[in-house]
Formats: structure tokens, C-alpha cells, sequence
């Protein structure tokens, strides 16, 4: 193919020899980038000059990139900056195209970015199912696809959400989603909706609060609104409570009168929250707040190859440096640590921006790795706290909760920091180290209360659940967040949206509590 016998030693070197395909990849994309006018033009320099300050720029940009560069040309204007951006960033051709689609042109990039992360984060999650879950896909998805919301189930008569026809996505128009994302109101800005109606099936008690991210595909916001008896969805970025972006959508019947913050306010900016970086941040990176947090982080590889090009220069790296960097630490959420360095924030600084007590998912054997994909997945704990505020008043004794999917407990320690005392809690939550964070948070807190873990919400049937609300006279509030895997607009792999092997537990959500209801309403 006429690959020279450095640039086959150099890739080797980098890549390793196992994976022939990637070797194939990377070596087209050398080749390609040897042929490109711009590195032949920077070849011909003699690099003791001081012109050659920024040679280290073509050993910037990530070389599976090249091959998608000559696509855009062929496929796209000039002029799509945006496009040519997230390709830059390291996102797949196809994700940015689809984003795009998605979203709109004109959508901000860090709406783009974050759409991608989502649909990335999904991909991720199904690539860590054992091989026997993965094997048995399949046969599980066309058993849901048939007995969607089984109502036989239940053992009763039909509930009016089995009425409900679940609509193909090319049948609706897409939920435009508000900008600002301020839902009902936020405690930072002026504009609050202090009534709404609330459908006569939804009204509480019991309450529900359900969370999921916002941007998913086409359909499916409706359709979860239409079984959780026509609520309409709150859509709330966490940016207005925190240094980092997080949309959601949240449906809940609660009152939205008198909510309340939790104090102190937490920081709102970068150098709020980590006032240390004040001091090394360049004038040339405008960020003030960092982009959705991700289950993953940024390579070591990527911050030295940003060193080493940033500190070519005495001054400011010329323009097309500034963007790649910028570009690459918007992507990974990289802060500056030192003089020309960047680094991917440590698991104490998510659990801060999250809201979480420190060291919240550190120690019991608990990996670092396994900490960043239980904050990735989690609550951002002030903006469901501020939700949840109307309880106190409402609850000043305690509060029963059942919580599904409960993941490092977010709803929990909105509760607590609330200051509403936990008297029974079932939480529910596949990750055992999730469940080992959550138990050892309760007794590092010296809950009074009792606490009753469970590993699978299909387990929670009427016998179970009516058992446990004999015991302590059921629950006043059902919270969860579904898994989100199939609901990421750009995840060709597995999206299939409510009817996705892991998203479909939302219907098992919509079943558990409905019992509930019903079991309430029979015990009255």
C-alpha cells in the first residue's frame, strides 16, 4: 500500500500489534496526513528554526480523525464549522452528522457535545453486559417488544396507562426542549411557573419523581409522560445549580410552590468551585463551566500531547493550537493544573460538582474506575434536592421512600441534606458496588432509620411490595431513574428507545409504582 517503514514502526509502537484493523486505520490516516498540503509544507522546514515553534501541531489531532476529514469535504459545505469541530474534538463522523440532525445546526456546541456523550456513555454501558446477557439480547428484546406492559401481570383489571398505544417515533414530532432549561424555575434566575395541573390520576400521595436525560430520541419523553398519567416533564439543566451541565428531564407530581436551595449555594463556575486554577487558566480558554460529566476521562497520552504543543510557544499558541485544545478539554472536561497542563478532574471533585459528601464512592474496594462510572450515572444532588424541598414541610417527621434504581443514592442525600429524616428506605439497584456506596453511606451517617437493599426491581411484585408496606405503612415517595442506554438519539447500536433491553425498565418503574398506588389507595 506503500507505507514507508518508519511510519509502520512508528504506529506499531503506538498501537501495538494486536489489533490489525486499528493498525490499518491509523496507518491510512498517517499517510494521509504525510500527503495533506500543510505537512509537506511543515517536512520542508528545518526544525532548528524558530519557524518551526509549532511543529508539534500535526502530532496534535487525533490520526483516526484524517479519514473523516475527507468525508466532510466530499459531503459537507466549507463553511460547516460546527461539523468539522466535533470531528476535530475525536467524535465520530457519524455521531456529529447524527447530532446535528438531531439538534438543529445552529445548536450551541456544547449541546452537541453533550448529545454525543450521552449516546457514547449508552454504547459504553451495553459493552460491559456479560457475554450471556449479551447472547441472550435478542430473545429478551422480542419478549418485551410482545408483553411491552403486560397488564395480565398485575393480576387485575387493566390500569389506564396499558390504553395507551406506545407510538413509533417517526409518528410524533420531536419535544423541543425549552432554552433556557430552567424547568418550573431555579433558584438562580428570575423566571419562575408556580401553578400547573396536575392530571386527577397523578395527584399524591403517593409522590413519584422520575429522572432520565433529555435528550433522547423523538417520542419517547411523550410517551413516558402519557404512562406516568400525563405529567408533564420538567426539563432542567444543572448548570443553573452547578459548575457543570446536565440535562435532564424529570417528571414528578410534587407541589412547585415554595421550593427552597440547598445553602450554602454551591459554586457556579470553574474557579469557584476549584479556586486553584485560577492561576495557571490561560486568557485564551473562555470556559466558565464544564460540559455533562462522563462515566470516563481523559488519557494521560492526550494531556502531555496538549503539553508538549502548548509549551512550543512563549506566548499564546497560535489560533489552530488554541482550538484543538480547547476542543479536547471541552470533550473531556480537562481543567488547567499547572503551567501548560491540563488534567481530567479527580473522582472528589465530581462527587463535588454533583453535590455529594466527599470521598462519597471512595474506599471498600470501591476502583477509581468504578467511581467515575457511578458519578457518570448519577443525580446532580442540588438540583433533585430543590425538586424534593416541598417535602420538608409536608414530612417534618420522616418519609418512607422506595427507591428504583437507586445508583450511588442520589435521591437519599438530597433527602438527608434536605434535613428530612430517612424512617424506611427500599432501595433498589442492580451494581453491587453501587449498593456497598449506598450501605456505607448510611452508617457513615448515622441513619436512625432502616434501610432495605434489593438487586433487581423485576423481583418487586404485589406480594413484595405489599408485604413491605404492611410493615411500615407504605410509601410516601417512589423515585428512579431508569437506565438511559437505549435512549441516546445517536446510539445507531442499540437504539431502541423504550424497547431496548435496559431502557425498557422504565415500564417496570411505571409498573411498581402504579402497584403502589393502587396498594395505597386499597389500604385507605
Amino acid at each position: 500500500m506503500g507505507f514507508s517503514g518508519e511510519m509502520v514502526s512508528k504506529v506499531i509502537q503506538e498501537y501495538g500489534e494486536e489489533n490489525e484493523d486499528k493498525l490499518l486505520e491509523e496507518l491510512l490516516s498517517y499517510k494521509a496526513l504525510e500527503s495533506s498540503p500543510r505537512s509537506q509544507q511543515h517536512i520542508e522546514r528545518d526544525p532548528c528554526s524558530s519557524e518551526n515553534a509549532g511543529s508539534s501541531w500535526d502530532d496534535l489531532s487525533d490520526t483516526d480523525n484524517f479519514s473523516d476529514n475527507e468525508e466532510i469535504a466530499k459531503g459537507t459545505s466549507e463553511n460547516d464549522d460546527t461539523l468539522r469541530t466535533l470531528v476535530k474534538m475525536g467524535y465520530k463522523l457519524e455521531e456529529a452528522l447524527i447530532a446535528i440532525e438531531r439538534l438543529g445546526r445552529n445548536s450551541p456546541l456544547e449541546e452537541l457535545v453533550d448529545f454525543i456523550d450521552v449516546a457514547q456513555l449508552a454504547k459504553a454501558e451495553d459493552a460491559l453486559l456479560p457475554p450471556e446477557e449479551k447472547l441472550q439480547y435478542n430473545d429478551y428484546t422480542k419478549s418485551k417488544k410482545r408483553s411491552f406492559y403486560n397488564c395480565e401481570v398485575l393480576g387485575r383489571k387493566k390500569p389506564r396507562g396499558c390504553e395507551k398505544k406506545i407510538l413509533n417515533e417517526d409518528e410524533e414530532e420531536a419535544l423541543h426542549l425549552p432554552n433556557p432549561m430552567i424547568g418550573f424555575g431555579v433558584p438562580t434566575e428570575s423566571m419562575f411557573i408556580t401553578h400547573r395541573r396536575i392530571p386527577e390520576d397523578a395527584i399524591g400521595p403517593p409522590y413519584f419523581y422520575y429522572e432520565n436525560v433529555a435528550l433522547a430520541p423523538k417520542g419517547v419523553w411523550q410517551t413516558i409522560s402519557r404512562f406516568l398519567y400525563d405529567v408533564e416533564p420538567e426539563f432542567v439543566d444543572s448548570k443553573f445549580f452547578c459548575a457543570a451541565a446536565r440535562k435532564r428531564g424529570y417528571i414528578h407530581n410534587l407541589p412547585i410552590q415554595n421550593r427552597f436551595p440547598l445553602l450554602p449555594l454551591p459554586p457556579r463556575t470553574v474557579h469557584e468551585a476549584f479556586p486553584l486554577t485560577r492561576k495557571w487558566w490561560p486568557s485564551w480558554d473562555p470556559r466558565t463551566k464544564l460540559n455533562c460529566l462522563q462515566t470516563c476521562i481523559g488519557s494521560a497520552k492526550l494531556t502531555e500531547r496538549i503539553r508538549k504543543a502548548v509549551e512550543n510557544y512563549t506566548g499564546d499558541p497560535p489560533e489552530h493550537v488554541q482550538k484543538f485544545v480547547l476542543d479536547q478539554c471541552r470533550k473531556w472536561n480537562l481543567v488547567w493544573v499547572g503551567r501548560n497542563k491540563v488534567a481530567p478532574l479527580e473522582p472528589d471533585e465530581v462527587e463535588t460538582l454533583l453535590g455529594f459528601p466527599r470521598n462519597h464512592t471512595r474506599g471498600g474496594g470501591i476502583s477509581r474506575t468504578d467511581r467515575y462510572k457511578s458519578l457518570g450515572n448519577s443525580f446532580q444532588v442540588d438540583t433533585v434536592a430543590y425538586h424534593l424541598s416541598v417535602l420538608k414541610e409536608m414530612y417534618p417527621d420522616g418519609i418512607n421512600l422506595l427507591s428504583l434504581f437507586s445508583g450511588i443514592g442520589g435521591a437519599e442525600v438530597a433527602l438527608h441534606r434536605l434535613g428530612i429524616p430517612l424512617k424506611n428506605v427500599v432501595s433498589v439497584e442492580k451494581s453491587e458496588v453501587n449498593r456497598n456506596i449506598v450501605r456505607s453511606w448510611w452508617e457513615q451517617t448515622n441513619q436512625k432509620g432502616h434501610l432495605f437493599d434489593m438487586d433487581d426491581v423485576r423481583e418487586l411484585d404485589g406480594d413484595r411490595l405489599e408485604q413491605l408496606m404492611s410493615t411500615f405503612g407504605g410509601f410516601d415517595l417512589v423515585v428512579g431513574g431508569s437506565p438511559c442506554n437505549n435512549l441516546a438519539g445517536s446510539n445507531r447500536v442499540s437504539r431502541d428507545g423504550l424497547e431496548g433491553k435496559e431502557s425498557s425498565l422504565f415500564f417496570d418503574y411505571f409498573r411498581i409504582l402504579d402497584l403502589v398506588k393502587n396498594l395505597t389507595a386499597k389500604h385507605r
